[in-house]
């Protein structure tokens, strides 16, 4: 199908719908999907976007900014995920838990403001890797209009870029719980450490970034043409100090660079399917 095509299937299927409230996290596919189903709604629509500890500030006034500006209405609500029981101890199916509960309290708004669905962002490309965070949304009869009509992440920037969203070449984000190796208990001091961190690289220029938090350790990824950006004996040295202020003892640049899923890479195939 061709990307014009994809869009108008888009647009048919969200129409059909009637109605939806969307899980607005800010970044590139939701801000997209809430554009697009505004755009064919109206006033049927409404995004949601939950705080907690896991999900940076800055994220935040960036969703709030653009509801505003298009005119959506937009609900913020609590899903505090270290309060979900078996959340904070970080099993491998951690974002099992964490949607199922953001998916349920989207549901429970949605009824509320006589919303029939509930749409997520998943595109095509989330078919990949590991994700049991698709496991909740199927069980919640989540619907993906995105992955229905076959939009992968380069459609949507493609689409976002020609519509005018100011989203369309953001860095791709993940909560802040993705941070840490599997069976690594997450804290909320914990997350303000990579929090800080991040957006210390971001003050200073690094566009797309990680800061896998390995303990006393701090991993950096950022997308691979930054890395020449390291190489610069005065940045290392600003880095390393602030880090070290933050709380972290050792500071290490991933030399691959920053790929989505890199802490599922030491899982295995059997792993990946019973976790």
């Amino acid at each position: 199908m061709l990307l014009q095509e994809k869009f108008q299937f888009l647009k048919d299927n969200i129409k059909e719908r009637g109605s939806g409230a969307i899980a607005f996290s800010g970044g590139v596919d939701s801000t997209f999907l809430v554009y697009v189903a505004h755009e064919v709604l109206g006033d049927k629509v409404i995004a949601v976007t939950a705080t907690s500890s896991t999900y940076p500030q800055r994220e935040l006034k960036e969703a709030i900014k653009y509801a505003k500006d298009i005119g959506v209405k937009h609900l913020i609500i609590s899903s505090e995920e270290l309060d979900i029981e078996g959340f904070a101890s970080n099993p491998k199916n951690r974002c099992y838990y964490c949607k199922k509960e953001l998916f349920t309290k989207i549901r429970v708004v949605a009824k509320e403001n006589g919303i029939e669905y509930v749409f997520d962002g998943s595109n095509l490309d989330d078919s990949g890797d590991y994700r049991p965070g698709m496991q909740a949304a199927s069980e919640l009869e989540v619907i993906s209009p995105l992955k229905e009509a076959t939009l992968t992440k380069e459609d949507i920037r493609a689409l976002s870029k020609e519509l005018g969203i100011p989203t369309w070449n953001k860095p791709s984000f993940a909560c802040l719980s993705s941070r840490f190796p599997y069976g690594r208990k997450i804290t909320i001091p914990k997350l303000k450490m990579v929090e800080e961190a991040e957006q210390f690289l971001l003050d200073i220029g690094i566009r797309q970034v990680r800061v896998r938090h390995h303990g006393e350790i701090a991993r950096i990824e950022v997308s691979p043409e930054e890395r020449v950006k390291f190489f610069d004996v005065s940045v290392m040295d600003k880095i390393g100090e602030t880090f070290k202020k933050i709380g972290f003892s050792y500071v290490t640049l991933d030399v691959i660079g920053y790929r989505t899923g890199s802490m599922n890479e030491v899982l295995t195939a059997e792993e990946k399917n019973n976790a």
